[in-house]
């Protein structure tokens, strides 16, 4: 096959432990999945089904563990917002799947942010557009590596930690999603086929809010890793 120009390098993230890289396919994010920030961003924490939004594989930002790594500042905004989340890494998908197929489709979790331009979401909100301009700029998902699950039983509890320039912002725990994450993936699977390489952002907890270049973010999920970011 002959392409008109040479594709670009297909986006990939470390997996912890190995030399293998993980294929990103798609990024998926679920909105407001932590009751208590949903409340902070004005809306109605009761469990109704959850909405997604997409960012471009090429969005990823991988930091090895132990890198301090570099966020640029994105263009356009004056309002950069961090929100630190649990990354799942499917290693299968489907259509309409179970909680239970959902669950075996695992194959690894990651620390990630959710980097927002506060500003440009709050405009298209008001206007009813996507919020793409406000979630989906180049480098917009900064991730750690991915632990490979193997065999351990899927991750239901855990600390999840986010401090800026020493000072806790976010601080939760795992069992506090109003959806879990088989009932994510489950739901996801209704709206779009997932495959091997999908990444799904989790949502995140409570806390969430700007920082400027200088600042130093550094994000920890228990049982699954650390990631450590200096807005640039």
């Amino acid at each position: 096959m002959t392409y008109v120009f040479e594709p670009p390098a297909r986006p990939a993230v470390p997996v912890a432990g190995s030399e293998a890289l993980f294929p990103v396919r798609r990024i998926f994010c679920v909105a407001r999945n932590y009751a208590a920030h949903a409340r902070e961003m004005g809306h109605d924490p009761e469990r109704e089904p959850p909405f997604f939004f997409c960012k471009p594989a090429d969005a990823v930002l991988p930091v090895a563990s132990g890198v301090l790594g570099a966020l640029p500042y994105p263009p356009a905004t004056q309002n950069l917002h961090h929100e630190f989340e649990l990354v799942v890494a499917l290693g299968k998908g489907g259509r309409d799947l179970t909680p239970e197929q959902a669950a075996d489709c695992v194959w690894g979790y990651a620390c990630g942010f959710d980097m927002t331009r506060r500003d440009l979401q709050a405009r298209a909100k008001e206007k009813g557009q996507p919020w793409d301009s406000g979630k989906a700029f180049d480098y917009a998902a900064p991730i750690s590596h991915i632990l490979h699950r193997g065999h351990a039983p899927l991750l239901t509890a855990g600390e999840i930690v986010l401090k800026v320039n020493g000072e806790t912002r976010q601080r939760g725990d795992l069992s506090e999603m109003t959806w879990s994450i088989p009932e994510v993936i489950a739901h996801l699977s209704r709206l779009w086929t997932l495959k091997a390489g999908d990444l799904v952002f989790t949502g995140t907890p409570e806390g969430v809010g700007p920082v400027a270049p200088g600042d130093h973010m550094e994000g920890h999920i228990e049982g699954v890793g650390s990631i450590s970011i200096v807005v640039s």
